[in-house]
C-alpha cells in the first residue's frame, strides 16, 4: 500500500528538517538553477525513485521537505516507510511536480536519502551481528557536522539506539576530565552535585579504574579499548558489586569482533562507524514514461 503520511516520527522536529533542507538547497541552488530554467515552467512531469541496491530506507522527511520548499504543487507517493528493508531495483516513491522543480531538487533530495539510508543500513548490519544477546548498539557524536539529528534518526531506523545527542544532555567524564578534576571520584562527585538528575557516565581504561567507578555510583561506565578478557572480568565485577550500573564497550569496534564483545554481557556497544564510515546507498531518480 502506498504511504502518504506526513506525520513525523518521535524525537524528530519539523524545524530541524526545515533548517537542514534550507541550508542544503541554498548550497546547491545559489541564485537559481540555470539548467532547469531551460525547461518550460508549465510542464508537469512524474519521476520515480528507485533503489539500486539492497538497503534500509531512511530519509523520507528530508526528501519530501526538499520539494515542499521548492513547490506547493508537488505530490509524493511513498511505497515504503523509513526502516523498511528495500531490495535492489525497487521503486520507493513517485513524484509529480513541475519538471523544473523535480530537476532542481533531485540532487539535494537524493543526497539526504542516500546518506541516511546508508546510516540506517550500516546500523542494521551491526544490530543483526549482536542478535540474541542482551547488548544494544549505540551511536556516537562522530557525525557529519550539521546533520547529527538526521543521522541519529537514521540509527534508530536501523534498529540502533542513540547515545547522548550532544554535550548538553548527559555527562560523560573522560580521561582529561579526570586529570583536571584530580580523580575519578572527584569528577563524579562534582557531576552529581551540579546535575543530580542527568545521566552520568565515566570512561575507564583499566580494571582498577573500573573498581573506583563502581564505588562512585555512576549510571554507566564506558570500558575504553578493553580486551575480551578484560570485558569478561569487568562484567563479573559489575555483577558482583553493582548490578544496576550499565557497562558500555567502546573503541576499535568492527563487525568482525562485535559479537564476541556482546557475548561478554556488556549492556551497550558504541560504534562510531555507524555515522562516520558510511558508504552512500545508490538511488536513481528518473522521469517516468507512461507509454
Amino acid at each position: 500500500m502506498v504511504d502518504q503520511s506526513t506525520d513525523l516520527p518521535p524525537n524528530l522536529e519539523a524545524k530541524t528538517i526545515n533548517q537542514d533542507v534550507a541550508k542544503a538547497l541554498k548550497e546547491d541552488l545559489g541564485t537559481g538553477d540555470l539548467t532547469a530554467d531551460l525547461i518550460d515552467k508549465n510542464v508537469v512531469s512524474t519521476m520515480e525513485v528507485r533503489a539500486r541496491e539492497d538497503c534500509i530506507l531512511c530519509g523520507r522527511p528530508w526528501f519530501a521537505e526538499v520539494f515542499r520548499q521548492l513547490c506547493t504543487r508537488e505530490t509524493i507517493q511513498w511505497n515504503y516507510t523509513d526502516g523498511s528493508n528495500i531490495d535492489a531495483n525497487t521503486v520507493v516513491c513517485t513524484l509529480e511536480a513541475p519538471a523544473r522543480i523535480l530537476l532542481s531538487g533531485e540532487r539535494t533530495a537524493l543526497n539526504f536519502l542516500q546518506l541516511l539510508s546508508a546510516t540506517a543500513t550500516t546500523t542494521r548490519t551491526y544490530v543483526e551481528a549482536v542478535k540474541d544477546t542482551r547488548t544494544r548498539i549505540l551511536d556516537t557524536r562522530k557525525t557529519i557536522p550539521g546533520l547529527r539529528t538526521a543521522q541519529k534518526y537514521a540509527v534508530r531506523c536501523g534498529g540502533g539506539e542513540n547515545h547522548r545527542h550532544g554535550l548538553y544532555d548527559a555527562i560523560l567524564i573522560k580521561e582529561n576530565h579526570i586529570i583536571a578534576a584530580g580523580s575519578i571520584g572527584a569528577a563524579i562527585a562534582n557531576g552529581r552535585n551540579r546535575s543530580p538528575s542527568i545521566m552520568l557516565e565515566v570512561e575507564v581504561e583499566t580494571l582498577d579504574e573500573l573498581g573506583e567507578a563502581l564505588d562512585s555510583g555512576v549510571d554507566r561506565i564506558m570500558l575504553d579499548n578493553f580486551s575480551l578478557d578484560q570485558l569478561n572480568s569487568a562484567v563479573r565485577e559489575r555483577d558482583a558489586r553493582a548490578s544496576n550500573i550499565e557497562l558500555e564497550a567502546s573503541g576499535g569496534v568492527d563487525l568482525d569482533g562485535i559479537r564476541a564483545i556482546a557475548q561478554t554481557g556488556v549492556n551497550f556497544i558504541s560504534v562510531g562507524a555507524l555515522t562516520k564510515h558510511t558508504r552512500a546507498i545508490d538511488f536513481t531518480m528518473r522521469f517516468f514514461n507512461n507509454d
